[in-house]
């Protein structure tokens, strides 16, 4: 699709410059031969026109590889560089036309000779005719937001409109009328620097790589509400390549949402955009975000501990499932407080987080009294935690023993690993009850902790 439209532009613009060119060898003859000044001057305006033309043809050939390691965004900028040298040329021959046009008038005399205006009149014709077939070639494709059409497009349209003034201009200056021809090439001077000026500042604009604002907004948009609010962006970035636009931004996810579902809601954004802005070339760089500073947990942690007559939260877990985030938390409170009093502080903790989180779906408190002997996993040195592993796995009389553990930290929580060895010949159902018993015993005397048991047939 891409290749066929750049081979169509480009066939547009050589027919174009092929007419001009031909326009060019007609009244130079022409005016050579009748020692005609103003067709002399409309040859060599085409001459200058088909060197125009002669820079978009290179320029949109030019655009028209593929990238490469030197350009690795691809050489459409070529085109935006040969439309603005395309608009810088049509500024200097509209001034180059007020100038004539303005010195005619202060010299007040004819400057067409009446008897060879028949001549005059059959080679403003072709050059007429062929200035319809370039509008004709080139106008259906000025729609397509191309700088070197529309500047190719412009010079035709001069071109046409330029060879009405000389038509009008010598059919006046027939009857008389010497003002005529320099007083509407005044009137399309104006109009051609007009349109020039808009295409020069619009090329630099792009070749500057200047974001698009409506663009931008949009991509924007797209992110917000595909993400239903749930995350925030940094670092965007946005370029654009011709029509193609090349997008970049660092995408901040909570850091409770899982990869997966992280890498579908940026998926399904890189889709809304591409749908939304046409060719674009989407990639999102994911990162982990907390809150205010802070894991998503001990955010959660500090807000609950702030509620009156909590004395302390922990064992924070975020889930999320469809989509949804549900929070669950223990709390401490103090012992003596009946449990109406202490279900109401629960409340408050609930409401507290449905403020501060936005997205959450529910919230799950868990009550405990405060006078509870509680160690935090996520603090607790190697060697009271082994002392604490050994302690339980001593209720078993010797049956069990540990072969190795192994502790870390992940997400604010501590990780336990344990490996034991048990009787061989214990049915694997009586070996997966106690290995539950165990992780469930560590796990009531230390908080903030996970724990998995390993069991293994004993040996040395």
């Amino acid at each position: 699709m891409i290749d066929a439209s750049r081979s169509g532009k480009s066939s547009a613009i050589k027919y174009s410059m092929l007419a001009i060119l031909s326009v060019f060898l007609v009244e130079s003859s022409l005016g050579l031969a009748i020692g005609s000044l103003a067709i002399l001057s409309d040859g060599f305006h085409a001459l200058f026109d088909f060197i125009s033309m002669l820079i978009l043809f290179i320029s949109i050939q030019a655009s028209s590889k593929p990238p490469d390691e030197d350009h690795m965004y691809g050489h459409e900028k070529f085109e935006y560089l040969g439309g603005m040298v395309g608009g810088i040329t049509l500024i200097i021959l509209a001034a180059a036309i007020t100038l004539e046009a303005t010195l005619r008038i202060i010299a007040g005399e004819p400057y067409i000779r009446g008897d060879l205006s028949l001549i005059g009149y059959i080679a403003l014709a072709y050059t007429f005719s062929i200035d319809i077939v370039r509008v004709f070639i080139l106008g259906p494709r000025v729609s397509e937001d191309t700088p070197v059409v529309k500047a190719a497009f412009y010079h035709a349209f001069s071109d046409l409109c330029s060879t009405l003034i000389a038509l009008l201009g010598l059919w006046s200056s027939s009857y008389g009328v010497f003002y005529g021809d320099p007083l509407t090439s005044l009137i399309l001077s104006a109009v051609l620097i007009f349109l020039s000026v808009r295409l020069v500042w619009s090329n630099i604009m792009e070749l500057s790589d200047m974001a698009p604002k409506e663009a931008v907004e949009k991509i924007r948009e797209q992110i917000i509400e595909t993400s239903g609010m749930l995350l925030a962006y940094e670092n965007l970035k946005i370029r654009k390549v011709g029509k193609r636009f090349f997008i970049r931004a660092t995408l901040k996810f909570p850091d409770y949402i899982g990869l997966e579902e992280a890498h579908n809601i940026a998926t399904e954004i890189e889709k809304n955009i591409s749908r939304v802005l046409g060719e674009a070339d989407v990639s999102f760089h994911i990162e982990p975000s907390g809150t205010e500073g802070v894991s998503t947990r001990e955010f959660i942690r500090r807000i609950a501990s702030g509620v009156e007559g909590v004395v302390d939260a922990h064992d924070v877990d975020i889930a999320r499932h469809d989509g949804r985030t549900y929070v669950s938390l223990h709390i401490r409170v103090d012992p003596n407080k009946p449990l109406s009093k202490a279900h109401e502080v629960a409340e408050k903790v609930e409401e507290a987080i449905y403020v501060s989180m936005k997205d959450v779906e529910g919230v799950f408190v868990h009550i405990e009294p405060s006078n509870i002997e509680l160690s935090r996993g996520s603090m607790i040195s190697d060697q009271e935690m082994n002392r604490i592993i050994q302690s339980i796995i001593e209720e078993y009389g010797g049956k069990i023993k540990a072969k190795y553990v192994v502790t870390y930290l992940t997400e604010g929580k501590r990780q336990v690993n344990i490996k034991c060895t048990f009787d061989e010949d214990v049915p694997i159902e009586e070996a997966h009850k106690v290995a539950l018993e165990i992780e469930d015993g560590i796990e009531r005397k230390l908080s903030e902790t996970k724990v998995t048991v390993h069991m293994e047939p004993g040996g040395d």
